[in-house]
């Protein structure tokens, strides 16, 4: 990702959303897929996000801003019964895996996990807790909630 900037969304090691107290935001759907979008054309491989969130937080759009922004011009659907799906961007493959349906770490190797996160790729992780220890140290954590009295916006938390 690029240097820290005054509109950047890279400060040291994690994604921080740009004009956001100690990295929180309170975002409109569009300011979401915005915000997505430009992390997506600032990343470079190789790189891991995990994005956590109740369902319907928005997680999924994200990833498809984050992957349009990076490149991808396929359909990028929720991986929910695939568990992981790969789409083909100029400066690398990019993994995007929903672990939801998993129990635990034990069955991330059945998925090819070990091979995925050591690619020269972006890899995109919802629901990252299945993984548990699994999940490698340098990770960019994201995480969406509900904006508390407002089921318009959502609340974005980066690094």
């Amino acid at each position: 990702m690029t240097g820290p900037g005054p509109n950047s969304p890279h400060v040291g090691p994690h994604v921080v959303p740009s004009h956001a107290s100690r990295g929180r935001l309170v975002v409109t759907h569009h300011e979401l897929v915005a915000w997505g979008e430009g992390v997506g054309r600032a990343s470079h491989p190789p790189m891991i996000m995990a994005i956590s969130g109740p369902l319907g937080a928005g997680k999924t759009t994200l990833i498809q801003a984050i992957c349009r922004g990076y490149g991808v011009a396929a359909p990028v659907t929720s991986p929910t019964f695939a568990l992981v799906h790969e789409y083909a961007a100029a400066r690398s493959p990019v993994f995007h895996l929903d672990l939801f349906r998993l129990a635990g770490p034990a069955e991330l190797t059945a998925i090819g996990w070990d091979e995925i996160i050591s690619a020269h790729a972006l890899v995109l992780v919802e629901w990252p807790e299945r993984a548990g220890d699994r999940l490698p140290p340098g990770h960019v954590p994201i995480d969406l909630e509900y904006a508390a009295g407002d089921d318009t916006r959502r609340m974005l938390l980066a690094g």
